[in-house]
């Protein structure tokens, strides 16, 4: 590639396939203008995505629009979103009488299953992806008559805080739709967290299997993470585990994998 419009030619194409900032080029020792604009916009995304304030009326709006009325809204032991950024331990607690209030409001049970929505680091994934992928679950879970409890609206929820909820609810699965932590490339991804036999204080996140990225058409599908989430929860309740014990079965149509948590989502 020693040609420069041969070598431009190779580098156009590889950026066409890829969301990564590669083969940008230089102005001097920097980066061109244009790229350094776009990485500057970028970051004022991911900074906003994760400042942003939550509105769980709009989801709630949006579940009622796909027949899942009823949702229950609750809030961590964080009292604001900086105490959620600097105290990420209160983020994984409800705060005082939360669960008491929960427990009435879901009394109606037993259940199988709670759907919690929480916050995390980015709130535009949330108000973007939690509806219309609860929508498809909920469609999967009703064909095989499992018994799902009011979902969970919760604000400055960090995922540990589905094991509170769950606990109230006295729910034994749970699954917390929460917003990934904003990259340069993606701002507003949602990941899925989902475990069995969820308590407070669980901290390990070897027992939880993870479905991250739903954000299409950049990220996984509605469909397709719906489909693999009830797949999840189907084995999970019969084969008595969550996490690296469970798993996953083979990618559904539109692609998609179950994960082990990494650093995203501000556990």
């Amino acid at each position: 590639m020693s040609g420069g419009t041969g070598a431009d030619e190779v580098w156009t194409a590889l950026r066409a396939r890829t969301s990564a900032r590669i083969g940008l080029g230089r102005a001097g020792w920097g980066l061109p203008t244009r790229h350094r604009l776009e990485l500057q916009g970028a970051l004022a995304e991911a900074r906003d995505a994760v400042h942003a304030e939550f509105r769980p009326e709009r989801v709630e709006g949006a579940l009622r629009e796909r027949g899942l009325p009823g949702a229950v809204r609750v809030r961590s032991a964080a009292a604001d979103r900086l105490t959620y950024l600097q105290r990420p331990d209160l983020g994984r607690r409800l705060a005082d009488g939360e669960a008491e209030r929960l427990a009435e409001a879901t009394r109606g049970g037993p259940w199988d299953v709670v759907l919690v929505v929480a916050d995390g680091l980015s709130v535009r994934a949330v108000h973007a992806h939690a509806a219309p992928l609860l929508g498809a679950v909920a469609a999967g879970l009703a064909a095989d008559g499992t018994r799902v409890a009011p979902v969970v609206l919760a604000s400055q929820a960090r995922v540990a805080l589905g094991d509170e909820v769950a606990a109230a609810v006295r729910a034994p699965l749970v699954a917390v739709l929460i917003g990934e932590r904003p990259g340069l490339s993606a701002a507003d991804s949602l990941g899925v967290y989902l475990t069995l036999d969820p308590r407070p204080g669980r901290t390990v996140d070897a027992e939880r299997n993870c479905v991250s990225n739903v954000r299409p058409p950049l990220g996984l599908s509605y469909e397709a993470a719906a489909h693999r989430l009830v797949d999840l929860m189907r084995r999970a309740r019969r084969l008595g585990r969550t996490g690296v014990a469970l798993k996953a079965a083979d990618d559904p149509p539109g692609g998609g994998a179950a994960q082990i948590p990494d650093s995203n989502a501000g556990r």
